[in-house]
């Protein structure tokens, strides 16, 4: 019988898009990564500069990558990108690290995140609720919970495109008005003048906060040691600010693509750096710099609700943190398995993975999706595989918008309706910018980023062993031919 011949459905539009680029970036991270970065830091207007920092970094990426998006308006985004710029070797190490690691442990840890906030309202499926043990393992039900969601939102989006952006628009409208009336009752009920003023001094002091009993000391940083608490500082914040390019992942269901990727990139970043901002400029009003630093498990989210709302905060930062990671999680998810999509069209991934369902998605690549990232939520080091990684993917953002000046000098010819904002310049200071933090993580971070260099040298050997593999498949049809 004949391979049925299916394409994408172009059903996304430009609120869509703008809402999968914005849903992807806000997850957990706005309510937690403060603290570390405070930490690190020591002043509130270098904790606030971490986040300007992030976000206009990210907004030059985007800017620029909508340059790319328009010139290859196809599924798979940043893994066609490279491969376009440099060759199908550089294209697959991404998608083998996107696949093993960045997308898979990221929808394993936002997972897990839904799963402990949801346990502030259903304490039974906390992380502490150990179901049983075998060895070494234990399976917790939160596991089990981030692994029912995982596969909700996979079959949810089996079903059509069209389902899974209902509800990532739905839910990201809903959490960013969410975020706003936070931020808006901290400013008129939680704000403090005396709080604002303390945290103020020596705001811009760079130092980092250590606690010992209920005393916290400031220990000044200098030469490589302070661009090392920088560029940790800056993991935090720029990893809150990730996925925000999941939406050229998607790029064949986009209608108009060469207009509205790259216009939603920008409206998306643009709108979540906003918000972060303010967030944590409301922190400063309502929370003391040293109970930032400090809150239990980074949970400054959480002190600032109750600040602002009394018991009851607890529970209602809980309930945005799971709507929140909930639509982070759907745009992970039907975005990432675009990917392994072309890369099975490309003969670089399972064959299984290309094929299309009825309803015109790669239902197959999405269910592989979710089977790798529930394993990666039973090993219980979904946050440690994370840190593995920043390495790689500061490398792979460089190389991606580095291929922007490769392609304008090796084709061209090639059609851009779109050129970067600001090039050469912006694109040559994101690329200055991500190279010296990935230096900087290489140095003061060794234990994470030598391991997560590993991984992705280690698809080299893999890529081959797929050409060998496909080579010996066609090979074999040809044979079979009478």
């Amino acid at each position: 019988m004949a391979e049925v011949q299916r394409e994408f459905k172009r059903n996304v539009g430009l609120l869509d898009a703008t809402m999968v680029v914005a849903g992807s970036m806000i997850g957990s991270g706005i309510f937690i990564v403060s603290a570390e970065i405070a930490r690190n830091v020591g002043g509130a207007g270098l904790l606030l500069g971490m986040w300007v920092l992030a976000g206009v970094v990210t907004i030059i990426a985007a800017v620029s990558y909508g340059e790319l998006s328009a010139m290859f308006p196809k599924a798979g985004g940043m893994y066609v990108y490279l491969r376009e710029a440099y060759s199908p070797l550089v294209g697959f190490l991404y998608g083998w690290t996107f696949f093993t690691i960045i997308q898979t442990g990221t929808i394993a840890a936002v997972g897990v995140a839904f799963a402990k906030f949801t346990s502030y309202l259903i304490p039974g499926v906390g992380e502490d609720n150990i179901l049983f043990t075998v060895g070494g393992f234990h399976l917790a039900a939160s596991q089990l919970l981030a692994i029912g969601v995982i596969l909700l939102l996979t079959f949810v989006n089996t079903r059509g495109v069209r389902n899974g952006v209902v509800v990532q628009t739905s839910l990201t409208i809903i959490k960013i008005l969410s975020l706003v009336a936070l931020i808006g009752f901290g400013f008129w009920w939680g704000a403090d003048a005396a709080i604002w003023d303390a945290n103020w001094r020596d705001a811009w002091n760079l130092s980092s906060l250590v606690k010992a009993g209920d005393t916290v000391s400031h220990l000044p940083l200098a030469g490589l040691a302070a661009f090392g608490a920088v560029a940790i500082a800056m993991k935090g914040s720029l990893f809150s600010c990730d996925s925000w390019h999941n939406i050229s992942f998607i790029a064949g269901e986009v209608k108009n693509p060469q207009r509205n990727i790259g216009l939603s990139l920008v409206l998306g970043t643009v709108i979540v750096t906003v918000v972060y901002v303010l967030a944590n400029v409301m922190y400063l009003a309502v929370v003391p710099l040293q109970e930032i630093a400090f809150a239990k498990s980074d949970r400054i989210g959480v002190v600032a609700a109750e600040r602002i709302f009394g018991a009851s905060g607890t529970i209602l930062i809980a309930v945005m943190i799971m709507i929140s990671t909930f639509g982070c999680n759907n745009g992970l998810i039907m975005s990432g398995a675009r990917v392994y999509y072309t890369m099975a069209k490309d003969n670089l991934f399972f064959a299984h993975a290309k094929e299309l369902n009825e309803q015109g998605v790669p239902a197959n690549s999405l269910w592989m999706q979710a089977v790798w990232a529930s394993v990666l939520c039973l090993t219980g080091k979904y946050n440690e595989l994370l840190a593995l990684i920043i390495f790689g993917v500061l490398i792979f953002y460089a190389l991606t918008i580095f291929g922007i000046f490769r392609l304008r000098k090796s084709r061209p010819n090639l059609e851009r309706p779109y050129k970067a904002f600001g090039y050469p310049i912006l694109p040559a200071v994101y690329i200055a910018i991500a190279i010296a933090l990935a230096l900087l993580l290489l140095i003061f971070e060794t234990n994470f980023t030598l391991p997560g260099l590993a991984i992705i040298l280690l698809g080299i050997p893999v890529y081959y062993l797929m050409l060998r593999r496909h080579d010996q498949r066609m090979k074999m049809a040809s044979q079979a031919k009478p």
